[in-house]
C-alpha cells in the first residue's frame, strides 16, 4: 500500500469571482485557475483566433496544391492523436478537392516521426509534390532534408516541444515552437491540424473555391485531444465539448459510433472521460499490436457496413494489448521483487528493459508502473535491428521527463539516439550495450531532486456540505466538465460514521455511511482487499470520494466511490 499524502487544493483564483453558482462550486473553479463565469460557457465563438506563427505560409501552399491537383502525402503518428489527426486531414482535404492520401510509419520497422526513410518511402509509394505532417516533425531535420530532395515541399504540424531550432520546413506549424505568440501551448496534434484546415477552409470559401465544414469533424479533435491527455484549458475544453457534442447527438463518423456499440456504450450517455478509457485505447491498440491504418480506415469509414469489422477488429486487438500488458506488468513486478526493491524506499526512478517486451505496450506499462509506485518511469523493449532498444516514459508532477532526456543527451551524447515528447511522457531510444549507463546517469539526474516531489500527493477539493450529497449536485458538477488532464474531476474528503459493510466477491468493500437526521449514502471502494485495511470494529472512516449514480433496477441513486480509506 502506497503512502499517499492527502491535501487540498490551493485557489489558483477567488471563489468571489463566480456570483451566479453555490459556494463549494464557486471554489471548485476556483482551485481549477478558472478566470470567470465567461468560461464556463463553452462556445467554438470562444475558441482562441488562429494566430500561430507559419499558419498563413501553409495554408497558402496546401491552396496552390489542390488547386493544381498536386499529389499530397499526410505522414502521421501511430497513437490516437495521430489518427484522428491524419482522419481529419485526409476527409477534410478530400472535401476541399485535394488529391490527398496517408502514409503512417510501422513502429516497429521504422520507429517515430518523419525519418529519413519514411521520406523515402512516401516518395517511392506515391511520388508526391507536398508532405504534410501531423503529430509529429518537429525534430525531423534529417526527415525534412530528405523529403526536399526528393522534390517535395514539406509542411509540419506538430505540438510536441521543442528547445531547438525547427527543421528547415516550408511552413513549420506548432505552438510550442520557438517564437510561436499563439496563447495555448495545450494543443493536441489534432488540434493544431484542425486550426489550420479551419483556416484553410474559410480562405477558400472567402475565394469562392472548394471549402469544407470543418466543425462536423469536431468529434475526432475531441478524441484525439482527450486520448492524447492534453490539458484542458479553457480552449481545449471548447473543443473537446463540441466533438463529445456531436457524438451524443448520433452526430459522428461511423467508425466512432461502431466502436461505441462494441463497447456496449450509449453515445447520449457518454462522457468525456470515455474518449480516453473506452475509444482512445481501441483506436490505440491498432498502432501499438499491428498498424494504426486499421485505426484510421475505421475514422474514415463512410458507413456502418464497413467501419464494424475494422471496430471489431480494434477490439480484439485491444483485448491483446491488455494481456500483454498484464504478463509484462507483473514481469516488471517480479524483477523489481528480485532485485529487493523495497517499497518503502524505492530508487528515484524505474528504469527497466527486458529482451522479450513488447514495443507497443511499454508506454502503458510504464503509466501503470509510474502510478503504482509514484516515480518516474522508463520501459524499454529490443527494436528489430537488434542494436537498438526502444524507451517509453512517463513522469509524476514536477519531474520533467523530456527536459531530463534531453538533459542525459547533451551531457552524455553517445547515450541517447533520439527522443522526444512532453513533461509527463517521452520517448527515446538508445544503444542496448548503453543501457546500464543510461540507467546510473539518469537516475544520478532524478536523486537530486526536491525529496519532496516523490511524495504521493491526493488532492481533494475539501469537504462538501453534507446538504449537497445529493443527485442534483452530480448533475451540476457534470455540466460544468469536460473534466480531465488539469482539469481534475472534483474529488472530496470527510470522516464518516459506517452503519454497514459488505464485502463483494471477497475483494470490493460496500458501505452505508450515515449523514446525520436518519439519512444515509451508500459507498462503494473497489479492489479494496489490494489497497486498503478496513477494520469493522471502528466506527469512523476518513474517506477521500468521487461522486457517482448508482442505477440499479430502474432506480438511479447516489454513490459514492471510494479513492482513499482510512481509520484511526
Amino acid at each position: 500500500m502506497q503512502n499517499i499524502e492527502i491535501k487540498q487544493r490551493p485557489f489558483l483564483t477567488r471563489p468571489e469571482n463566480f456570483q451566479g453558482v453555490s459556494g463549494f462550486i464557486a471554489e471548485i473553479l476556483a482551485r481549477r485557475g478558472v478566470q470567470s463565469e465567461q468560461e464556463l460557457d463553452l462556445k467554438l465563438k470562444y475558441l482562441l483566433p488562429p494566430s500561430m506563427k507559419d499558419l498563413d505560409q501553409a495554408i497558402q501552399i496546401i491552396d496552390t496544391a489542390i488547386d493544381q491537383q498536386q499529389k499530397i502525402i499526410i505522414v502521421g503518428d501511430y497513437d490516437a492523436d495521430g489518427a484522428t489527426s491524419t482522419a481529419l486531414m485526409i476527409l477534410a482535404l478530400r472535401e476541399m478537392g485535394a488529391n490527398v492520401q496517408y502514409l503512417v510509419p510501422d513502429r516497429f520497422k521504422y520507429g517515430y516521426g518523419l525519418t529519413p526513410a519514411i521520406a523515402d518511402l512516401a516518395f517511392e509509394r506515391f511520388q508526391p509534390e507536398l508532405l504534410i505532417t501531423v503529430d509529429n516533425g518537429i525534430s525531423s531535420h534529417a526527415g525534412v532534408a530528405q523529403a526536399q530532395k526528393h522534390g517535395m515541399q514539406v509542411i509540419i504540424t506538430d505540438h510536441h516541444l521543442t528547445t531547438k531550432e525547427t527543421p528547415k520546413a516550408e511552413a513549420v506549424v506548432n505552438p510550442n515552437q520557438l517564437g510561436c505568440g499563439f496563447p495555448s501551448k495545450a494543443l493536441a496534434g489534432v488540434g493544431v491540424a484542425f486550426y489550420l484546415l479551419a483556416n484553410l477552409s474559410s480562405y477558400r470559401s472567402k475565394l469562392a473555391k472548394s471549402a469544407a465544414k470543418i466543425t462536423q469533424y469536431l468529434d475526432l479533435v475531441a478524441l484525439g485531444t482527450y486520448a492524447d491527455v492534453a490539458s484542458l484549458d479553457y480552449n481545449n475544453r471548447i473543443l473537446i465539448d463540441a466533438g463529445l457534442k456531436r457524438i451524443q447527438q448520433y452526430q459522428c463518423r461511423a467508425g466512432i459510433s461502431a466502436l461505441l456499440d462494441i463497447a456496449a456504450r450509449d453515445p447520449s450517455e457518454l462522457k468525456a472521460q470515455d474518449l480516453g478509457f473506452v475509444l482512445g485505447p481501441r483506436i490505440n491498440a491498432a498502432g501499438r499490436m499491428e498498424t494504426m491504418d486499421i485505426g484510421i480506415e475505421c475514422l474514415l469509414a463512410v458507413d456502418m457496413q464497413t467501419a464494424y469489422p475494422l471496430a471489431q477488429q480494434l477490439n480484439d486487438l485491444n483485448i491483446e494489448r491488455r494481456q500483454v500488458e498484464a504478463q509484462m506488468k507483473q514481469q516488471a513486478l517480479t524483477e523489481l521483487a528480485h532485485l529487493n526493491v523495497d517499497p518503502e524506499n524505492l530508487p528515484a526512478a524505474l528504469v527497466m528493459f527486458d529482451q522479450q517486451w513488447h514495443q507497443g505496450v511499454i508506454g502503458i506499462v510504464a503509466g501503470r508502473l509510474k502510478e503504482q509506485f509514484h516515480r518516474p518511469s522508463i520501459v524499454f523493449a529490443a527494436d528489430q535491428d537488434g542494436i537498438h532498444i526502444k524507451g517509453s516514459a512517463r513522469s509524476i508532477d514536477g519531474v520533467h521527463i523530456r527536459d531530463m532526456i534531453e538533459k542525459v543527451a547533451e551531457q552524455y551524447p553517445h547515450l541517447v539516439s533520439h527522443f522526444g515528447g512532453h513533461a509527463a511522457a517521452a520517448g527515446l531510444t538508445l544503444k542496448k550495450e548503453n543501457f546500464e549507463e543510461f540507467k546510473r546517469v539518469f537516475l544520478t539526474l532524478i536523486q537530486e531532486l526536491d525529496a519532496d516531489l516523490f511524495q504521493a500527493v491526493l488532492w481533494t477539493d475539501g469537504e462538501l456540505p453534507r446538504h449537497a450529497l445529493n443527485l442534483h449536485t452530480v448533475d451540476m458538477i457534470e455540466q460544468l466538465g469536460p473534466w480531465g488532464q488539469k482539469f481534475p474531476s472534483p474529488i472530496f474528503e470527510g470522516r464518516f460514521q459506517v452503519l454497514e459493510y459488505r464485502w463483494l466477491k471477497e475483494v470490493h468493500l460496500k458501505l452505508k455511511l450515515a449523514l446525520g437526521d436518519g439519512q444515509s449514502v451508500d459507498a462503494i471502494a473497489f479492489n479494496a482487499q489490494d489497497k486498503f485495511a478496513f477494520d469493522p470494529s471502528i466506527a469512523e472512516v476518513h474517506i477521500v470520494y468521487e461522486m457517482d449514480k448508482n442505477q440499479f433496477n430502474g432506480k438511479v441513486s447516489l454513490q459514492l466511490k471510494l479513492l482513499y480509506l482510512e481509520q484511526s
